[in-house]
């Protein structure tokens, strides 16, 4: 009985989520992943710029040459898009997850889900962690030949939310390729608990009948 329930496979609606999950992971491609948008006095507008699977632009042509600008008063290094190894790395580990993820739908097994799952969690949370230590090296790693510097200041947009730095405020939040990314994230965990409320119901099945059978063995014991 063990056997049998380890070797059954999930449901179809459990790998239909981790299909539509799979494929809304090429959303990233297309979209940007972050946003952090700086606002001031001096630019009412405001600038920013955008964190993409493989590169990092400006909101508008000259955002990103502005923004370094700006860090190069305060003696943060200048954002060079091809200079941060993420960027080349990252576009191959979104493709092996789109790519697993289908193989794992298709073969419809639990094994196989849970272990996918468990990597598109884990490397969701080393990106995360990864950007916020970019951000506080880039905030914190000042030049001492800044043409501005003030002791104790550093310059460390927040991961997400907004965050004052010095007249300047910074606005951090999921872009449209990182709302996509969560949405396939909580198709995947329903997935996996949709599996395993399954998994409990045919596990209480054999105990179940068991004990409805019980009595009618008692009766045919007792006999006439």
């Amino acid at each position: 009985m063990a056997r049998r329930t380890q070797s059954h496979p999930v449901s179809k609606t459990s790998r239909i989520l981790t299909v539509v999950a799979s494929l809304l992971l090429l959303g990233v491609f297309a979209f940007p992943l972050w946003s952090v948008h700086l606002t001031a006095p001096q630019y009412p507008e405001g600038i920013g710029m955008t964190i993409h699977v493989n590169t990092v632009k400006g909101l508008t042509e000259f955002d990103l040459a502005k923004i370094n600008s700006l860090n190069h008063y305060i003696g943060m290094k200048a954002i060079e898009p091809d200079a941060i190894p993420e960027l080349r790395i990252m576009p191959w580990i979104v493709g092996a997850l789109v790519v697993t993820g289908l193989l794992v739908a298709a073969l419809g097994r639990r094994g196989p889900l849970y272990a996918w799952f468990g990597a598109f969690g884990a490397l969701g949370v080393a990106g995360l962690v990864d950007f916020w230590k970019w951000e506080y090296e880039y905030g914190h790693d000042l030049s001492p030949d800044a043409i501005i510097r003030i002791p104790g200041m550093s310059y460390q947009p927040p991961l997400i939310g907004s965050k004052a730095l010095l007249n300047f405020n910074a606005a951090s939040w999921p872009a449209l390729g990182g709302v996509l990314a969560g949405v396939a994230f909580a198709l995947a965990a329903t997935a996996v608990i949709l599996t395993v409320r399954a998994v409990r119901r045919r596990a209480d099945e054999p105990s179940s009948a068991a004990g409805a059978a019980a009595p009618l063995r008692g009766a045919v014991a007792a006999g006439p």
